[in-house]
């Protein structure tokens, strides 16, 4: 019982609740980042189209900079419930390349819309359309 109260303790102690904790890798291989994505009502084409037009052409900058390996963007299935309806997955070379992710997004983002003023635009008009519901990295299993 006491060690069945330890184990408890000792999960609930790594788990924020509603967020999954980053861990790192300790295999050395694959790590993937995934933001879980709900569109507002009535904005899930237009989230859709935003995700093509917009953040696909900076994805494929940051890609090509080697920021992350690939990355996949999944709805969820007919008949299948979710908390949300965009999920993007990024898969990166390791977790020292997870942490730098934002910041090579951030980068890519620069390079592909130089304007500013355009950047904000672009940041407020996605805001407008869908909220974060979590973020996750995983490791691959070797």
């Amino acid at each position: 019982m006491m060690r069945s109260v330890f184990i408890t303790a000792l999960i609930l102690s790594s788990v924020e609740i509603g967020h999954a904790v980053p861990q790192p890798s300790t295999t050395g291989g694959a790590v993937f980042v995934a933001y879980f994505w709900r569109a507002k009502p009535g904005q899930a084409e237009a989230y859709g189209a935003y995700i093509r037009t917009v953040a696909e052409p900076i994805d494929e900058n940051a890609r090509r900079a080697g920021v992350f390996e690939e990355v996949r963007t999944v709805t969820p299935g007919a008949g299948t419930t979710a908390d949300w309806t965009h999920l993007r997955i990024f898969r990166l070379k390791n977790a020292a390349a997870a942490e730098a992710l934002g910041a090579g997004l951030d980068a890519a983002t620069a390079r592909v819309v130089p304007d500013e003023t355009q950047r904000k635009a672009n940041s407020e008009r996605s805001a407008s359309m869908r909220d974060l519901v979590r973020r996750e990295v995983w490791a691959e299993l070797r």
